[in-house]
């Protein structure tokens, strides 16, 4: 079945940072089912809440700080308020995943997260850019991730910087299998240097990615960090991109 999409609203923090609720409206407009949260500029998660209710447009997950410590209570707070139950840790440091032993401390510290999240109904999901695919010490870090962390614990892969890092991205998808319920979906030259490009403009090969990934797949989800041409322009594109080629279903 063809997945719903959703969009990372980090890719138009610009926009919405000038005008939340005209920005939400425009991504509703365009067709998404969903939108994955990343802070609330101008506004808060109660209201971000009702106004993507109004839109009939679903959370499909929210990237936040871990519930840990200083930012436990935070975190819960906006989880309840955003009636999600899909959290995800977007960002750990390349500095954490140099040796073995530091990637283990990782794994330990979401494990300790996830036991926050589960306690108050949430799951936790992690989120993954280049360097969780570059060896340290010949080992590749997600193949620790998969050994060490809870099995609860789900993946967001970011499809793109798994092939930035030189890796095949439907093979990975297929080696996380029912552990990765959602893709990030960017597209470009595939390098950490040059702006990316709407998908459909770039290397990917997301038929044959998003192929590998149906059986497990719950929602394709656009990000683009930034862009070589106008970010809303690209939203678009990418959107009518997936959804007239079948690989992923609008609203519109």
């Amino acid at each position: 079945m063809t997945a719903p999409i959703s969009i990372q609203l980090y890719t138009v923090r610009e926009a919405l940072a000038e005008d939340f609720t005209g920005t939400i409206k425009r991504i509703a407009d365009i067709g998404f089912v969903g939108v994955e949260t990343a802070g609330f500029p101008g506004t808060t998660p109660a209201a971000a809440k009702a106004l993507f209710d109004d839109l009939g447009l679903v959370v499909s997950g929210a990237h936040s700080p871990l519930p840990l410590g200083d930012k436990q209570n935070e975190v819960l707070d906006t989880m309840a308020a955003l009636g999600s139950n899909r959290l995800i840790s977007a960002f750990m440091p390349p500095d954490q995943y140099k040796t073995v032993a530091q990637i283990q401390q990782v794994c330990a510290t979401l494990n300790e997260a996830y036991a926050v999240a589960a306690a108050n109904g949430l799951t936790l999901g992690v989120h993954n850019h280049w360097w969780e695919f570059q060896q340290a010490e010949g080992r590749y870090p997600y193949h620790i991730w998969l050994e060490e962390l809870d099995p609860a614990i789900f993946f967001e892969v970011d499809t793109y910087w798994v092939t930035t890092a030189g890796l095949d991205a439907a093979e990975v998808v297929r080696e996380f299998g029912s552990r990765a319920p959602l893709l990030h979906i960017k597209d470009g030259p595939a390098n950490t240097e040059e702006p990316m490009l709407a998908a459909g403009q770039g290397v990917m090969d997301f038929p044959r990615i998003i192929a590998a990934g149906e059986a497990n797949t719950e929602w394709l989800v656009v990000e683009l960090d930034r862009c070589a041409t106008d970010m809303l322009t690209a939203v678009s594109q990418s959107y009518s991109y997936l959804t007239q080629k079948g690989l992923a279903r609008g609203n519109k």
